[in-house]
């Protein structure tokens, strides 16, 4: 087993108490002891079995205080389409000129939008996008006509969450510089945006644990009945 960094171990407290939201934030805020402004990151296992097609968990969620995250954007889109993300912010709009960059090797962004009329180019980077997770989907709106309201919720606090093989869904749900309500208030939206997302296959109990930690610093077991409380 791997040795456990030091800034973990640092915690003597009972690893298996569930705490309520509010009170997991808190520790995890007293015990990020790191350089720099750390992630807080949540896990929330589900009761899925991602290998079967109507268990699949998927979607975005924007989070109300935003992520903490500069998000750096790629757009495919023409003409029109292409000054409206620019306008939007997007750092990188193009079309074949941007395919040809990112076949070169170019990958300084986060999140790839693109107008469904350039999907037929941007579906030849799949083997490119698909393993980082940047393939660009109608399912999570990353695929759209409204490139403008796209790169403004992904600049804002857009976050795409999808369930992995084990069951489990993480995601970034802002820095331990913020606020403990404005974490309380990502942390209530994406579960809320999980349990709307159940799909018809799950049975039994969905949210199954849900576990709260900082970039660095030990997790924290959440009671799942505080957050709705």
């Amino acid at each position: 087993m791997a040795k456990q960094p030091k800034r973990i171990q640092a915690w003597t407290g009972d690893r298996e108490a569930a705490h309520a939201v509010a009170e997991a934030i808190a520790l995890v805020k007293a015990n990020a002891n790191a350089k720099f402004d750390e992630s807080v990151e949540l896990s929330i296992n589900l009761g899925v079995d991602p290998r079967h097609a109507d268990q699949q968990v998927r979607g975005v969620v924007n989070l109300p205080s935003g992520t903490g995250r500069d998000v750096r954007v790629a757009v495919f889109a023409k003409d029109a389409k292409a000054a409206e993300a620019t306008a939007a912010g997007a750092e990188h709009v193009g079309a074949e000129d941007l395919y040809e960059k990112i076949v070169g090797g170019f990958m300084d962004f986060d999140r790839v939008i693109a107008t469904p009329d350039m999907m037929a180019l941007v579906g030849r980077l799949g083997k490119v996008l698909g393993p980082r997770g940047l393939m660009p989907n109608p399912k999570v709106g990353t695929v759209t006509p409204n490139v403008g309201q796209a790169v403004k919720d992904a600049k804002g606090g857009a976050v795409e969450f999808r369930v992995e093989k084990a069951g489990i869904v993480h995601a970034g749900i802002g820095k331990v510089s913020f606020t403990d309500e404005a974490l309380l208030i990502n942390v209530k939206a994406m579960v809320d945006a999980l349990v709307k997302a159940k799909p018809a296959g799950a049975k039994g109990i969905y949210v199954k644990r849900i576990g709260l930690s900082s970039t660095m610093g030990p997790g924290f077991k959440i009671d799942a009945a505080s957050v709705n409380a």
